[in-house]
């Protein structure tokens, strides 16, 4: 959905990967999913931001922990809901980068 909108993307699979991959790339956005293989996505969060070098790549969770009809709340606090609605992820991904 991402590329389709033109968005370059890398995905990967564990947090150590992510860690990885970030350290490579430097993107301008991380979508973290909270429940990550091996170093969650929470544990990955903190560590980026306590990291000089990555402290400022703005990084919005992924969770399926959210109420129902929060999805405004959701955003305002810097995270999208699953199961996203695959209309409006690519606009709400966006919204993160302006």
């Amino acid at each position: 959905m991402l590329e389709r909108a033109g968005y370059e993307v890398e995905a990967v699979r564990s947090g150590e990967a992510a860690l990885a991959a970030i350290a490579e790339h430097r993107p301008q956005l991380v979508l973290m999913d909270v429940q990550l293989p091996g170093r969650d996505g929470l544990e990955l969060t903190r560590d980026l931001k306590a990291e000089p070098a990555t402290a400022e790549i703005p990084i919005v969770a992924l969770t399926a922990h959210a109420m129902r009809g929060d999805d405004e709340q959701a955003l305002a606090a810097g995270y999208i809901s699953k199961p996203i609605d695959t209309r409006t992820f690519a606009s709400q991904v966006g919204g993160f980068l302006r």
